[in-house]
């Protein structure tokens, strides 16, 4: 992983990038956290990861999430690598 961060990130423009999390990974290393943009996060394949907002239940990532900033979230661990799309963009 890169910077002590739990996926493998490449950039593919100046606001997008690509992230691949691995089923190996911890679950510690996916905690809470908000970021300082807002952010669109697009999965375009099958996959039985989650995704939660706080005081939220959890979601299936399909599609488009949008994850405002300043806004808790997290990801829950499934099988298999999860790859999406990461847009930092303004709402």
């Amino acid at each position: 992983m890169n910077n002590d961060l739990p996926f493998n990130e490449k950039w593919i423009e100046e606001n997008k990038s690509i992230r691949r999390f691995s089923p190996d990974i911890e679950d510690e290393e996916l905690k809470w956290h908000f970021d300082d943009e807002d952010r669109i996060v697009e999965c375009s394949t099958e996959t039985d990861w989650k995704f939660q907002f706080d005081n939220e239940l959890p979601i299936s990532i399909k599609g488009v999430i949008k994850i405002p900033k300043g806004e808790w979230h997290r990801l829950i661990k499934g099988t298999g690598d999860l790859e999406v799309f990461v847009t930092r963009t303004e709402f």
